[in-house]
């Protein structure tokens, strides 16, 4: 039977919760547990693949994205906040799967060579609102892009509506995607790069 909240998290998830919940109380925008969990199986879609991260936040999706990788996939994940980024790297930084890139993650995508990932988790402003044609431009063919809180919430900012409605239209348009809109948990839209 179906069941919504059946996940298996990853073992080390509840302890980066408590600490996030601890230290840094006001930062409540983590990827959710079935944002996670679908996260999780996609990256379990490309094994020896080279994942990106955008948005790294305290880890959560990091721990998702990890937990769905093979031995032999990398993941990076770049974050401009250097305290959120240290406490994903405190739990996660011993997998030698994953890099930590601290720094403006527009400068990442910028400097990133084309067709580089085969699956991209864009949960931060540049790649998701702005540089979109850059970050896409490193997407192998058959790989897949996927952004997420494209519901309203009551915790969005003057213009996200916008920002997001416009974002879904322009994956929508491109003739180089084969665009899934999920309506679902704080909505999902999964994207594979045609061949």
């Amino acid at each position: 039977m179906m069941d919504l909240n059946t996940h298996r998290p990853p073992v080390v998830l509840q302890t980066i919760e408590a600490a996030a919940s601890a230290e840094m109380p006001d930062f409540t925008i983590s990827s959710s547990r079935l944002t996670g969990a679908l996260l999780r199986t996609l990256a379990a879609s490309k094994p020896g693949g080279t994942l990106l991260e955008l948005g790294t936040g305290v880890g959560i999706g990091t721990c998702w994205l990890l937990d769905g990788m093979s031995q032999d996939a990398r993941l990076i994940t770049a974050d401009r906040d250097q305290p959120r980024q240290d406490l994903a790297r405190r739990f996660l930084g011993h997998d030698p799967r994953v890099t930590f890139h601290y720094g403006d993650t527009a400068e990442l995508i910028l400097s990133s060579a084309p067709q580089r990932f085969d699956l991209i988790f864009a949960d931060s402003s540049p790649g998701k609102y702005s540089l979109l044609d850059e970050l896409l431009r490193t997407l192998k063919p058959g790989g897949l892009y996927i952004v997420d809180d494209l519901l309203p919430s009551p915790k969005w900012a003057e213009g996200q509506l916008e920002r997001a409605t416009n974002l879904v239209i322009a994956l929508e348009q491109r003739p180089d995607l084969q665009v899934m809109k999920l309506h679902w948990d704080v909505g999902i839209v999964i994207a594979t790069k045609r061949a």
